[in-house]
């Protein structure tokens, strides 16, 4: 028994001894027989972006068989918006390496995420999943190089205030308890997401806490590693069902929503990539960011707006980026810099061997730390669709490949500085903006649509679908129209408060 195998807590993963990509039919049901699982789930996201759920009885071993080999019917017209009550059968099949033991069930019970096909045995070509797929074979086709992703998952608990230890009121970064009154929450959590296979980096308590009406509302945030983009998408939607169940569990409220009340730090889903080729992380070159990385970050810079369309997808998007809330409003780039749309993290360039430094004992150290290297867009919000958001940013890095002038837009959108001070209002002025309002965000889908259609990525039914849907706010002068209304703001917060 491989013993890093063993020790996944995939409970699956360690009792069958091999990695979940490697996962077979047999796989599964050698381990539903021997470990009494009565009942399978499967598991698919629709265009509201949660992911529903299908209940199976096992009911005999050639009925488990059949479902695991020819998946079930369901109305696709119930789940997306695009397809006609007239025509509305899809087929959902399990993807055998997504499966899980579900944390939750009372009867023992395997979960495993889906894959739509139409009449025709096809995959669904307007289905999420399969927009990134093809996202990501498109990427690797044109530059021969595999997109990877993760994501970092903020969100809010909110719970009745017992008035002790109260903690400093937008202070809550990495707070330790008892100051921070849900880590322990957080820490179940995770545990639950790394059983259902997520890959996660770390989770800590986050800037945002205060206290209304005599309720706490406290800020956290889960961050994963980088994985291939597929799987990336995946683990955040199960981890945002995850974390909502077990919220319901504790009777505490969870929201993911980009504005929480009027004053306070909103959450983001802010998404790192990394480019790999032949499992060697392409973003630094001797040190510095590479070439590959600057025109990936180039493509992001000339698609961001229309990204956001798949981002930040209903009108409270709009009022979390605004200036001086840590949220992106410039479509720039930086390093360490919070305030650019585009960060590159402080990386692991020093030549110290800062772990030696730290513990004198140890001996020199020669990790390979250049895998860490990521850029993060800062955009997107929960109320993101995540397969369509995911597949938009590796549209967006593989048209970095494709612009002849890539580079130069890399130079010239370069900020290294807060933008947002007095002494910057120069260029700041020349820095194109985000869109700001789902109106605003839909007419820049609308004349980028063919970027993200090339490949045959995103079909224009999906497209369609997606810039009507922003259309529906009529949103184009919202902010300005409640501009310090504070009821107004806080009636569309609740109107958004359980979004994506």
């Amino acid at each position: 028994m491989n013993r890093e195998l063993e020790l996944n807590p995939n409970k699956l993963v360690a009792y069958l001894g091999k990695p979940s990509k490697e996962f077979t039919k047999a796989d599964i049901v050698r381990y539903i027989t021997e470990n009494d699982i009565r009942m399978v789930n499967f598991m698919y996201p629709a265009a509201d972006g949660r992911l529903k759920t299908l209940n199976f009885v096992i009911n005999n071993a050639a009925y488990l068989d059949a479902i695991l080999t020819c998946g079930e019917r369901v109305d696709g017209s119930s789940l997306f918006p695009f397809i006609e009550a007239g025509s509305s059968d899809l087929y959902v099949l399990p993807r055998f390496s997504t499966a899980f033991l579900d944390p939750f069930a009372e009867i023992p019970t395997i979960s495993m995420l889906c894959t739509y096909f139409n009449k025709d045995g096809q995959m669904l070509e307007s289905s999420p999943e399969n927009t990134l797929r093809k996202a990501c074979r498109a990427f690797t086709e044109v530059t021969g190089m595999e997109f990877e992703a993760m994501g970092e998952l903020e969100y809010y608990v909110i719970a009745p205030d017992s008035g002790a230890f109260p903690a400093t009121d937008q202070k809550g970064y990495h707070e330790s308890a008892p100051y921070a009154k849900f880590n322990e929450f957080r820490t179940q959590c995770m545990a639950y997401i790394a059983q259902a296979g997520g890959q996660i980096k770390y989770g800590h308590s986050e800037v945002g806490n205060f206290t209304i009406d005599g309720m706490i509302y406290e800020q956290n945030e889960i961050e994963f590693l980088p994985v291939a983009a597929c799987d990336a998408a995946d683990q955040l939607m199960i981890a945002k069902w995850i974390i909502r169940n077990l919220a319901y569990l504790y009777d505490y409220d969870i929201t993911f929503a980009p504005k929480i009340t009027a004053g306070k730090a909103g959450s983001g889903l802010h998404i790192h990539m990394r480019i790999v080729k032949d499992g060697v992380n392409q973003m630094l070159d001797h040190g510095t960011l590479s070439e590959t990385a600057r025109k990936a970050i180039a493509g992001i810079m000339e698609l961001a707006a229309p990204i956001t369309a798949f981002g930040n997808t209903n009108p409270t998007s709009y009022f979390r980026l605004v200036p001086h809330q840590e949220a992106p409003t410039n479509i720039c780039w930086g390093d360490r810099n919070r305030s650019v749309l585009v960060r590159v993290p402080l990386g692991w360039t020093a030549k110290s061997d800062m772990c030696r430094l730290a513990n004198p004992l140890e001996i020199e150290s020669h990790y390979d730390t250049t895998q860490k290297q990521t850029v993060e867009m800062r955009s997107a919000d929960g109320s993101a669709d995540i397969y369509q958001l995911i597949a938009g940013l590796a549209v967006a890095c593989r048209h970095g490949f494709e612009m002849e002038n890539a580079l130069e837009v890399a130079e010239k959108t370069y900020v290294n500085v807060n933008i947002h001070q007095k002494e910057n209002e120069g260029r700041l002025k020349s820095l194109a903006q985000l869109p700001d309002s789902c109106d605003a965000s839909a007419d820049s889908l609308e004349s980028h649509r063919a970027v993200f259609e090339q490949y045959n990525v995103f079909s224009s039914a999906m497209i369609d679908g997606v810039i009507k849907s922003l259309r529906s706010y009529s949103d184009r002068t919202l902010r300005s129209d409640i501009e310090g209304n504070q009821e107004a703001m806080l009636s569309l917060v609740r109107r958004y408060f359980h979004c994506g």
